[in-house]
């Protein structure tokens, strides 16, 4: 593992930093430049009633805040940091960089006064599974490690706290990647490349390239983790002097991590059975591959690896076991924003399943690619939101299906629809925008209501 040069914290005393987008990085942002000496003002362009947690904060936190447009008093700064959601195209990152103001990301901010190692994930699926993992097996191995990046905790909130842990696990998204300048991480994964933000970043091959760059600033005694098994990742060549590691689900690899069928191997070495891992489906083999060869990089004994892996429940909205009732097994996959993530979904059950699917779908996505999977794995379709038109329409002549509104329609009909030892899967492959505010809520609204009106006496899952 290499040594860190930790990086020069930004020098912004007594500068005027203006935050554009208003969310749970924005908040965190703004704190953090104050802390920093700075004079920290956001602003959003929407008001909506989704901001009002947000809200709630600046008053909590007293930060200066405009909401529902941009004035110009937005523009009356030395810096501009962007929360994730806000492109770099957008009108008033255009304006901010034409009149010569710098713009940057809360995660890079962050990232320049992190004492801290990092070790980053990103991909189009499995990021969240698989730093919630690699952090779970760090901890087990007794590392004193933080969590944070594109999840429930900015990395500016790590920096808040003042603590320096032995390392700081970090999910990425390519968003945040956009504004990656010094942005270090000593391990760094992709873990795969589909289709998804298209719309966003214009071609596969610009949304590849926008990943790769979680390894620019990478360096001689660093490593790069990379997945055999897609060819975009596989395809990336990170800076020379980096040790490059590949990890494969599907086939051997002499000096990487792979799956034998049975075992997770690192090398040679068998470091667990496929069962200890309790987690569905063989991208979540891949998963743990990954964490096997960034552990391993960053220098921790994987003895104790198999019982990390018997000891990690999963994450919430992420082919999670829901309940058992009536012989029925319900799994909230909320998390399925797009095609390959229902795919991955579909792929993890050896038998047909009734499927919960719909909502907003993404602009360039591919759901006819997926139509011999569902006639193969879904015995019946309940479609909903904007796009139920479209799957039943798409979908409807190879399996049986019903057109419904939302979730809680969804959760009446597959009871009705499953049989004892039937596998009941709500894995929408679309985005949560069109009815709720984020696929958090999508996902607990299919717990809350189906556990209510269901009455079940389920047997939840321990860990």
């Amino acid at each position: 593992m290499t040594s860190v040069d930790f990086p020069d914290r930004p020098q912004l005393a007594g500068k005027r930093v203006t935050i554009i987008g208003l969310g749970r990085s924005a908040v965190a942002a703004a704190r953090l430049v104050r802390q920093l000496g700075a004079m920290p003002f956001i602003s959003e362009k929407e008001d909506t009633p989704k901001l009002a947690p947000w809200k709630a904060l600046c008053e909590k936190y007293q930060l200066p805040a405009e909401i529902g447009g941009h004035t110009e008093r937005a523009y009356e700064a030395d810096l501009f940091v962007l929360s994730p959601g806000v492109p770099l195209n957008a009108p008033v990152v255009r304006k901010a960089a034409d009149s010569g103001i710098p713009v940057t990301g809360e995660l890079e901010l962050a990232s320049r006064c992190c004492h801290a190692p990092l070790l980053a994930v990103t991909g189009t699926n499995g990021k969240t599974t698989t730093t919630v993992l690699l952090h779970h097996v760090l901890t087990h191995a007794g590392y004193a490690a933080d969590l944070a990046g594109n999840n429930d905790r900015p990395l500016s909130e790590v920096i808040l706290d003042g603590a320096t842990p032995r390392a700081v696990v970090v999910e990425v998204s390519s968003y945040q990647l956009e504004t990656a300048e010094t942005f270090h991480p000593v391990v760094a994964a992709v873990l795969n490349v589909t289709p998804d933000h298209l719309a966003r970043h214009g071609s596969m091959e610009a949304y590849a390239a926008t990943k790769s760059r979680i390894f620019a600033r990478q360096r001689t005694g660093d490593t790069a983790v990379l997945n055999a098994d897609d060819a975009w990742t596989d395809a990336m060549e990170p800076p020379d002097g980096v040790s490059v590691v590949r990890f494969s689900a599907r086939r051997e690899l002499a000096e990487g991590a792979w799956f034998d069928g049975t075992s997770l191997r690192l090398r040679h070495r068998a470091l667990a059975r496929r069962k200890d891992l309790r987690i569905p489906g063989l991208h979540n083999v891949a998963n743990a591959l990954a964490v096997a060869a960034m552990a391993d990089a960053f220098g921790v004994n994987l003895d104790g690896f198999a019982e990390a892996l018997r000891t990690f429940p999963g994450v919430e909205h992420r082919i999670e076991w829901v309940a058992e009732t009536d012989g029925i097994t319900w799994y909230n996959d909320s998390k399925s924003t797009n095609p390959d993530s229902l795919r991955i979904a579909l792929e993890a059950f050896d038998h047909p399943v009734v499927l919960i699917a719909g909502g907003q779908h993404k602009e360039g996505a591919d759901y006819q690619s997926l139509k011999p999977l569902v006639a193969r794995k879904v015995s019946a379709l309940i479609a909903i939101g904007d796009s139920g038109d479209y799957f039943t329409g798409l979908y409807g002549d190879d399996v049986p299906h019903v057109r419904v509104r939302g979730v809680e329609e969804a959760i009446v009909h597959a009871r009705n629809i499953a049989q004892r030892g039937a596998i009941v899967l709500f894995s929408p492959g679309c985005a949560s925008f069109d009815q709720y505010n984020n696929y958090e809520e999508r996902g607990r609204l299919l717990k809350t209501r189906s556990g209510k009106w269901l009455g079940w006496n389920c047997q939840k899952y321990s860990g």
